[in-house]
């Protein structure tokens, strides 16, 4: 077990929301909000968590459309902490622009850049950028090919059915590490946990909902396959990422996160047709023990990170912060705590583990 694994990695990831305030009805700008996250990645480094993703979005009320521009503008400014899409939704993508934008913020951060390449939930990209749906899985498997093809070689051949053919070209720059850090992101799709086994790539599940045990089979049909392919299953990394806040109070922090995520959830299941609407009794139910949030006060949500590990083997998690608009103090408070209160208290508890 490599130390990565054995110490758990804990970190935030964020759409860089930009929804209605719940209470005023005001909306922040995208500029406003693109500034917050450059402070919030800068104080995550200082109180040691060890990773920031920004999820890729087109919409209005997100503002997180360029991940890794907004990344390269905390990267100066930190020292530890790994910067990562989160994800970069790669069928609407050119491979050889996101190698080339994440190699650029590995050359600026000194090694400390990912890629998380996922298909996307959310499906504005494509006829934003020209793609049809129709082409959705098929899309994702090229660009991915190609993805992994340059970040192993300089030199670049290659031929797919949706890009032009590249005929022993160059991609620069080329990335610090070697290679390139690439995970796949999974919303919980078999074909994609296998996919990452055989390809022996790092793989992270959103988990929103439900009970995130139930994610069990899915490792096990990650690492199934990842043996296979005759990969070493001890040095494969498992994320997770779920929504959540800490406060100094689980009452506090139930009270604070409650409303901006229930306006953000309605509007969603609004435009898919969930039919039911998200209230108070379904909120409480998900940040119970077993449930997919992590609310509540650091040893509160730190239980819930080990109960995670316990069940899935994670080695890295990110609390999604925040599923809508909240007040920026509160939301620096929720990431100092998750670093200097909740962090320690599970790699102590993982180190007394590991001892036995």
């Amino acid at each position: 077990m490599t130390d990565q694994i054995a110490n758990m990695e804990i970190g935030i990831s964020t759409f860089l929301e930009t929804t209605p305030d719940p209470k005023t009805g005001e909306v922040m700008s995208h500029a406003e909000r693109l500034r917050n996250a450059v402070e919030e990645i800068v104080l995550a480094d200082q109180v040691g968590l060890d990773v920031y993703g920004i999820g890729e979005h087109h919409r209005a009320d997100y503002a997180g459309t360029a991940p890794a521009v907004v990344l390269a503008a905390a990267a100066a400014m930190t020292k530890n902490i790994r910067l990562t899409s989160a994800v970069t939704v790669l069928s609407s993508d050119d491979p050889v622009r996101v190698y080339q934008a994440f190699s650029t913020l590995d050359g600026i951060s000194n090694g400390r850049a990912e890629i998380m390449a996922g298909r996307g939930s959310f499906v504005e990209s494509f006829p934003l950028f020209g793609y049809s749906l129709e082409d959705y899985d098929e899309l994702f498997e090229e660009n991915l090919e190609l993805l992994l093809a340059i970040r192993e070689s300089e030199k670049v051949t290659w031929r797919g059915g949706h890009r032009p053919a590249i005929d022993n070209l160059g991609v620069y720059p080329r990335s610090v590490q070697s290679p390139l850090p690439v995970w796949i992101a999974s919303g919980g799709n078999a074909q994609s946990a296998v996919r990452a086994g055989m390809l022996g790539l790092p793989i992270a599940f959103a988990i929103i909902g439900g009970m995130p045990e139930s994610f069990a089979p899915l490792v096990a049909l990650y690492k199934e396959a990842a043996v296979r392919a005759g990969h070493d299953p001890s040095k494969l990394q498992i994320a997770t990422h779920s929504h959540g806040f800490v406060s100094d109070t689980t009452e506090q922090a139930a009270e604070s996160f409650f409303a901006p995520t229930q306006a953000q959830m309605n509007v969603i299941g609004r435009e898919r047709g969930w039919g039911q609407s998200y209230n108070r009794a379904t909120f409480d139910a998900a940040r119970s023990l077993r449930g997919a949030l992590y609310v509540g006060d650091p040893e509160y949500v730190a239980e819930k990170i080990l109960l995670l590990r316990k069940n899935l083997g994670i080695s890295r998690f990110f609390l999604h912060v925040n599923v809508g608009t909240m007040p920026h103090r509160e939301v620096l408070r929720a990431i100092e705590l998750l670093g200097t209160k909740v962090a320690p208290i599970v790699r102590k508890e993982i180190a007394r583990l590991e001892a036995k």
